[in-house]
């Protein structure tokens, strides 16, 4: 009877909200799930005149980089040009037609969004692909094309997108001689190569030794998210970033201790022997300005690069947290959702400090683990193929709950937080993250954790339609999904992460009902940014 109560009142719930909103235009309504947030303009006190030119030019390189991304994932952005504001404006947001949370158009005309963006003939076989015999058919950075006498042919990035490419290496050398810092100028000089050879391991090299900068520009072809298909391609991006220097001091106590942390991670030694250097470095900064995927859909408020498995054994791994925009998420999505969907006395443990320190943790678990399967499978990501993506970004979210945990009762977080602070804000985020659906591996990640602490009895809906958290399970769920994950990897067990995602990357009935719910408070799904 409870249960049938809460099917009436949201159904009812949903009924209202289409008689609301039947006036205004599909995208209209879409629009509303991004809360638009102006990024203020930075404080440069601290950054002489050469500096503030070297800013403007990695500016102009993101702005080509976005260029680049926009031929990658849909074509000619003037396309959407004339269309009615609120539709121009939420194809600007998606990068295209297609609603990112679930690849479905919200312009008439266009099909669901191709698996593989552009990176492959939309009408490509599996058996054309398997059949081409150029081994650079595999590497992150290059396209599949189709001849005009319809054979595949393999190009490099840096000639697909020669113009834009060139203009990149431009902007960047010309950063380079007027820099003062000399770890800057060759990592400027190394990425400006990089671009035009579609090598880049000397230039991620260069980039995590510079540790002097008061900036940062990251810049390139590095997720692929967008790769649907194959998971093999990467997606042209940039950051500009401003330092703090005083919080980076703090987080980079933590990179020191990375070996110490990985000892503690749950489930079998042999499957997270891998020792992170103890060089991995922290950064905390500002966002001045996204350019490319990095600005398309919900907004990523942290990295952790190099992806290169070498690299990291050899060199280690630089995490960056962007503070100003991990604040605006969580004033303006994080709390608000949490609030409406958990029971009184979990909202009473929602935390700033708790959420930002988690991302922090979630960060630097993306460094541990394994790189490499234990039995002779090669390298994780390989052995996993399409699955591994979503794998990998569950582990992330996971494993950095554990840690956070493990330093709070440790007392090495430098907040006032207690354990069910993280657990609580961890819970609503996972909720409120489902909204971004299945269609891609960061939403279906979302889903695999929801689904499996769901399946625990870890959190479990109320007749009040909030969720209550039982903070034990989710502990013990936390350490048994993060074991278990961590053995599929080791073992590179393909089979084993297909069925993972399979049973629990499911947008329920129960899942569809929050999003109604949090549609009616108006709580965006995400923020969209805009400049002063």
């Amino acid at each position: 009877m409870k249960n049938l109560k809460i099917a009436l009142v949201l159904g009812l719930s949903a009924a209202a909200l289409w008689s609301c909103q039947e006036s205004r235009t599909k995208a209209e309504r879409l629009l509303e799930n991004y809360a638009e947030v102006t990024l203020p303009a930075p404080d440069l006190s601290g950054i002489t005149d050469n500096g503030k030119e070297v800013l403007n030019l990695y500016r102009f390189a993101a702005d080509e980089a976005d260029a680049i991304y926009w031929q990658q994932v849909f074509g000619d952005k003037a396309f959407f040009s004339a269309l009615p504001e609120a539709e121009r404006e939420f194809a600007y947001v998606n990068y295209g037609p297609w609603d990112r949370i679930d690849d479905q158009p919200f312009l008439e005309g266009f099909g669901p969004k191709p698996l593989g963006a552009r990176f492959y003939p939309e009408d490509m076989t599996a058996e054309e692909f398997d059949a081409l015999e150029d081994p650079a058919k595999n590497s992150p950075y290059t396209l599949i094309v189709r001849q005009a006498d319809g054979s595949l042919k393999v190009v490099w990035y840096h000639e697909a997108y020669s113009s834009h490419v060139n203009k990149i290496a431009h902007y960047l050398r010309a950063a380079a001689d007027i820099t003062i810092k000399e770890s800057v100028r060759r990592y400027l000089l190394e990425k400006a190569d990089a671009l035009l050879s579609d090598d880049y391991a000397d230039s991620e090299r260069a980039w995590l030794e510079m540790t002097d900068s008061k900036m940062d520009l990251v810049i390139g072809p590095n997720e692929t998210i967008d790769d649907e298909l194959y998971g093999k391609k990467t997606s042209y991006g940039a950051y500009v970033l401003l330092k703090n220097l005083e919080r980076t001091k703090v987080l980079n106590q933590i990179g020191h201790r990375l070996p110490e942390l990985q000892a503690t991670l749950p489930g079998d030694p042999a499957y997270h022997d891998f020792v992170p250097l103890e060089q991995s470095n922290i950064f905390s900064c500002d966002v001045l300005y996204y350019g490319g995927y990095t600005n398309a859909g919900y907004k990523v408020i942290a990295i952790n690069f190099p992806y290169d498995t070498r690299l990291q054994e050899e060199v280690g791994t630089r995490t960056i947290l962007f503070d100003n925009i991990i604040r605006e998420k969580y004033n303006r999505t994080v709390f608000p959702a949490g609030a409406r969907l958990l029971e009184a006395e979990d909202c009473a443990h929602l935390d700033a400090s708790a959420f930002y320190w988690g991302i922090v943790y979630r960060e630097v678990a993306k460094g541990m683990g394994v790189k490499e399967t234990v039995n002779g499978k090669g390298f994780v990501m390989d052995a996993l193929g399409n699955a591994g993506l979503t794998l990998e970004k569950a582990k992330s979210n996971i494993l950095g709950t554990h840690l956070l945990l493990q330093e709070v009762g440790a007392h090495h977080v430098d907040a006032l937080i207690m354990r069910k602070d993280v657990l609580a804000t961890f819970v609503a985020n996972i909720i409120r993250s489902c909204r971004f659906g299945d269609a891609n591996a960061t939403g279906r990640a979302n889903l695999l954790v929801y689904n499996y602490f769901i399946e625990q009895g870890a959190i479990a809906r109320q007749a009040s339609g909030r969720y209550k958290i039982d903070y034990a399970r989710t502990e013990q769920a936390i350490e048994d999904l993060g074991a278990l994950i961590l053995k599929i990897q080791a073992t590179g067990d393909y089979e084993a992460a297909s069925n993972l995602e399979e049973k629990y990357c499911e947008v329920s009935s129960t899942i569809k009902a929050d999003i109604v719910n949090l549609e009616l408070e108006k709580i965006p799904v995400d923020i969209r940014i805009s400049y002063e």
